[in-house]
This record gives structure tokens, C-alpha cells and sequence, in this order.
């Protein structure tokens, strides 16, 4: 099928889940914020798997092909990980800069970095019990975990993303097991410290994909939109990602309004193509993203597009999340009409 629409992971939590001004108004947690939580320990649990059933139901309503869990049960997209680890501290935790230069606590690295045990492969399973259709699961990735903790362990970082990637690998792994029909390893920081990523953080990427046989993503991005309001217009780290042994990889063209000609570089590669601007609330119309996806096909085949957001919907009202899924769908479905692919009906009717 051309055209599959996906999220890039996240889904908006309910405000009777999370605290949305609190979530808003702080940098994404890197170590545990459980103060975010509006219901108490004892129910959270429960509460977290009917706030996932409505984010399935609410992709499945709106039509997307590739379905996540809203990594609902997260307070970011990479704490939920990073402090299941051994070898760090989350009780004394560290400092580091975030990718707008301003300190935030972070795991603080006081051993070998081990996974102990599966950390999302339950999320995943319950995930593939909910629904018939096509399902995705991220983890964060080594390099971009190696930069959010306070290193006082290892002689140099490069050692700690590469004990992160085999971390991260084990986890890969589990989840193909589980289920998944991909996993999305989210690399921000690649595009935040490029000289550092080209240093180690290639390697230790293909680390983490090392010997995985399912379908695998990489996204890089210019961090949350209500967080970093300025986009560059291209990447600082992306055609390196050409020697990545991903399949698929995750872009912003929407709000940086991305020179697609980059996408050349990745030949070979399915591209996650981000069609929505998470900065506007306002909901495009059909026709605003077929214009962006049309920006793109000069240089990428129409058969190796999907459909995305730019980055995580976490911070949107689920409403203007809901909205703008609808409508990436609707592109989605006149891109298949104008190119030959399968029409809406088809696509809305698939897998049940």
C-alpha cells in the first residue's frame, strides 16, 4: 500500500492521567517525575491501560495504518528506559544540558549500564492484544541516552553508549518476540551534537540493530515544537544515516520546511516523513499536507513514504491531535487516488 500513516510515538495523555500544565511546563523528565501523575500509585496501573485503549482507539478512529500505544504510560519518551537501567542512579541524580543549553537532572552513571529485565515489552504486548492492525514500539536510543546522564563511571562516553546500544539491542529483541511489527529506536540527540554523533553515535546505533531481523526505524529530529520553537531548514546529522542498518527513517519536513533534497542521501530507505507542524495548532487541511508530501517525491520514491507528525503529539489537545491525524489520513488517501494506490475505503477497512 502507498501512503501508510503512523504516529512518531506519542499520543496526548488525558488530563485526568497527567498533569498537562506540569508536563508543559518543564523540560522532558529524564529521570522519574512521578509528581506529573494525577492518579496514586495503587490505581496508576489501571488507569495507564485505559488511557492507552482510548490512544489506540482514537489512531484506529482516525484511520492510521501503523499503531503505537501513545506511549502513554511514559513521562517522556526516553525516562521510562533509561531509569530501568543498572548501573545508574536515579535517587542522586546528575546534570546535564539539554539541547537548548539549559541544565536538567539526569541519571547519573555509577556502573556498567545493564538491562536487568524487559522495560516496554509488557506496553507492547498489551499493545498487540488491543488491536488487529500493524503496531509500532520505540525505545530511546544509546547515543541519545548517553547524552542525557551524567557519566561517572566510564573513562569515555563512547564506552557508555555502547553499553547503552547492547541494552537497547536486548530489548529489540524481546519486542520482536512479543509481537511488534516494528521498533522505532529515537535518536534526537544525533541531530542536537553532531560532532559527537559522528564520532561514536553511527556506531553505536548499529550496535543496538545489531543481528534484529524486524523492521526497523530511526527518528532524528529538532526536539518537541512546544519546546524548540526554531527549526534550521536541514539537518546537521542525516545523510549519515545512510550507513545506519535501519529500514526506515523519521523526519520534520513540516514546520522547518526541510530541503527534501537531502532525502537523495538515503536512498534505499523507507522515509517517516513529517507532514504535520506540531507548532500550529491549527489542523491542515488535506491539501496543505499532500503539498508537503508532494515536496518530497522528487527525491524519494512513492512507494518508500509514510506519513507522520514531525515529532511526538504529546503536547497538542487530543482533539487537535485527533484532527490532525484525521486529515493526514484523508492526504494520505488522495496521494493513493492521484498515484494509483489503494483508495480510502480500502485503507480504512484494512486488517479488521
Amino acid at each position: 500500500m502507498l501512503f501508510p500513516t503512523t504516529l512518531v510515538g506519542s499520543y496526548p495523555q488525558p488530563e485526568w492521567l497527567i498533569d498537562r500544565r506540569k508536563l508543559a511546563g518543564r523540560f522532558p523528565a529524564r529521570v522519574r517525575a512521578r509528581e506529573l501523575w494525577r492518579v496514586s500509585e495503587p490505581w496508576l496501573k489501571e488507569a495507564q491501560n485505559d488511557a492507552t485503549l482510548l490512544a489506540i482507539r482514537a489512531q484506529e478512529d482516525a484511520g492510521l495504518d501503523i499503531i503505537t500505544d501513545g506511549e502513554t504510560r511514559r513521562e517522556s519518551y526516553s525516562n521510562r528506559f533509561a531509569t530501568a537501567l543498572d548501573g545508574v542512579d536515579v535517587d542522586n541524580p546528575g546534570t546535564a544540558l539539554d539541547r537548548s543549553g539549559h541544565p536538567n537532572p539526569v541519571p547519573r552513571i555509577v556502573g556498567p549500564i545493564r538491562r536487568a529485565r524487559p522495560v516496554v515489552v509488557d506496553d507492547l504486548k498489551f499493545l498487540r492484544a488491543h488491536t488487529t492492525r500493524t503496531i509500532k514500539m520505540t525505545v530511546p536510543g544509546p547515543f541519545t541516552m548517553s547524552q542525557q546522564a551524567q557519566n561517572d563511571y566510564y573513562g569515555i562516553e563512547e564506552e557508555a553508549a555502547m553499553d547503552y546500544a547492547a541494552a537497547v539491542n536486548e530489548e529489540i529483541r524481546d519486542l520482536f518476540a512479543a509481537g511488534a511489527d516494528i521498533v522505532q529506536v529515537d535518536e534526537p540527540y544525533l541531530q542536537a551534537r553532531p560532532e559527537n554523533a559522528r564520532r561514536y553515535g553511527l556506531r553505536a546505533l548499529n550496535r543496538a540493530l545489531d543481528g534484529i531481523g524486524g523492521a526497523t526505524a530511526v527518528h532524528i529530529c529538532f526536539g518537541y515544537a512546544a519546546i524548540i520553537h526554531q527549526r534550521p531548514s536541514g539537518y546537521s546529522f542525516l545523510p549519515e544515516l545512510a550507513g545506519c542498518s535501519c529500514h526506515q527513517v523519521s523526519i520534520e519536513t513540516a514546520q522547518s520546511g526541510l530541503d527534501c533534497s537531502v532525502l537523495t542521501k538515503l536512498e534505499g530507505k523507507h522515509i517517516m516523513l513529517g507532514c504535520l507542524d506540531l507548532n500550529d495548532t491549527a489542523i491542515e487541511s488535506r491539501e496543505t499536507i499532500v503539498g508537503r508530501v508532494k515536496r518530497a517525491l522528487p527525491y524519494v520514491r512513492a512507494d518508500r513514504v509514510i506519513l507522520a507528525p514531525d515529532c511526538g503529539m504529546k503536547y497538542l489537545s487530543r482533539e487537535v491531535a485527533f484532527g490532525k491525524m484525521r486529515s493526514m489520513v484523508e492526504a494520505a488517501a488522495m496521494l493513493r487516488a492521484e498515484l494509483g494506490g489503494e483508495d480510502a475505503s480500502a485503507s480504512s477497512n484494512r486488517r479488521r
